[in-house]
């Protein structure tokens, strides 16, 4: 695996993919730098070696347009600021404005080139785009986990015009070092907590996560899918009555493989999706008409507590609880509590996939988990154990 640590990069011009597709508010200003940050290192070593650096991004969802709304010029000035270098900005990404700026860029500079998406050709992955792209560097860096699951031209096209000069930044090491670590090289035991709604759109990872890990952890609505299944009551309970059957062969599949799966015991069930409902805490199978669960109850955790606790290798993915409402967070935080202990102890903990992400941030444990993944999708595609086409283009 070719990392930025094998390449000097004096009077180089490194073209690097970063994911600088951060969120702005209605002045345009950057609402939250953490991609940013992410890239910082990569960049810097770059300059620090005596190169240039290009980078390269996507914002937004501009459908092959220029879109002055989604322009990476309004981000300028945060990089410079994050990077501590005051970053020039390219008009567009290819054409006479992009190979000017290239041209005229001196060791230790910084350029930032337009949206990649102002052009069609970037998610159609166009060769000859990803051929005009790859004429602005003498390396290629992938850095940008984000979009590694898409085979679009800057993220995987472009690697092939540089058969022995492309490398993975070091933030997309990174990832692949941390998923490896869950996937393939984890100390044992190994426990996966899976949380969020559905079933369905988490039945490919339990699949291919069951030849891997030791323990299951099921949290959140997919709870009451599995529970359901087994003959108890759900109430009003998110449930996917088409998936039940589905529900139970995974459990005979975690049953052959000798994973032990461990669902909700008791819940706090409210009788409305609101934060001022009334609650009370029931068993997980006993839930009354009307009542829906909507956080995992102090039995739960007291044994998810046992089993994050013994573990040694932790991925955690999706909340356990609608913690977006602060009446039915308490399981999830008191989740990522188990998993800061576990780590502290020694265990590795990967937290991967929009929504847990999105708690662990909202609640402040991105520096008491090993590592926090960047890319949702990505993430999300990796566990499944599909091979992401941005990596191959490195690897290959």
């Amino acid at each position: 695996m070719k990392t930025i640590d094998d390449f000097n990069f004096e009077g180089k011009k490194a073209l690097i993919r970063v994911d600088f597709n951060v969120p702005l508010d209605g002045d345009f200003n950057v609402t939250d730098t953490s991609r940013i940050d992410a890239a910082k290192p990569t960049i810097l070593k770059v300059l620090e070696d005596g190169g240039s650096a290009i980078l390269m991004s996507h914002m937004g969802r501009p459908k092959g347009k220029a879109n002055p709304e989604m322009s990476l010029s309004h981000i300028v000035e945060t990089v410079s600021n994050v990077v501590g270098v005051q970053v020039k900005f390219a008009e567009d990404c290819v054409g006479t404005k992009a190979e000017e700026a290239v041209a005229a860029l001196k060791s230790g500079e910084v350029l930032l080139l337009e949206n990649l998406r102002f052009h069609a050709e970037e998610e159609a992955g166009d060769e000859s785009f990803a051929e005009e792209l790859s004429k602005h560097g003498d390396v290629y860096v992938n850095d940008a986990f984000g979009t590694a699951h898409r085979a679009h031209a800057s993220t995987t096209i472009v690697a092939k015009f540089f058969p022995e000069n492309k490398c993975f930044g070091y933030l997309l090491a990174k990832e692949i070092k941390a998923i490896d670590k869950v996937m393939e090289t984890g100390e044992k035991p190994v426990t996966a907590i899976l949380g969020g709604a559905k079933v369905s759109s988490k039945i490919t990872i339990i699949e291919n996560i069951l030849d891997k890990v030791d323990n299951l952890i099921i949290g959140g609505g997919m709870t009451y899918t599995f529970v359901k299944a087994k003959g108890g009551k759900v109430g009003d309970s998110i449930c996917e009555d088409d998936k039940m059957e589905l529900a139970l062969e995974i459990l005979k599949q975690a049953e052959a493989k000798n994973v032990k799966v461990y669902l909700p015991v008791d819940v706090l069930a409210a009788d409305d999706f609101s934060n001022t409902a009334n609650t009370q805490f029931v068993e997980v199978n006993e839930i009354p008409d009307g009542w829906q669960g909507l956080d995992a109850g102090p039995k739960t955790l007291e044994i998810f507590k046992q089993v994050i606790l013994a573990s040694k290798t932790i991925l955690w993915n999706g909340p356990v609880g609608v913690f977006e409402m602060e009446n039915f967070a308490k399981g999830t935080i008191a989740v990522g509590n188990y998993i800061d202990e576990a780590t502290q102890g020694g265990a590795f903990s990967l937290v991967g996939g929009g929504d847990s992400v999105a708690a662990v941030k909202q609640f402040g444990f991105q520096e008491k988990v090993s590592y926090v993944s960047t890319g949702g999708g990505a993430m999300l595609e990796s566990l499944e154990g599909k091979t992401l086409p941005g990596i191959a283009a490195i690897l290959g």
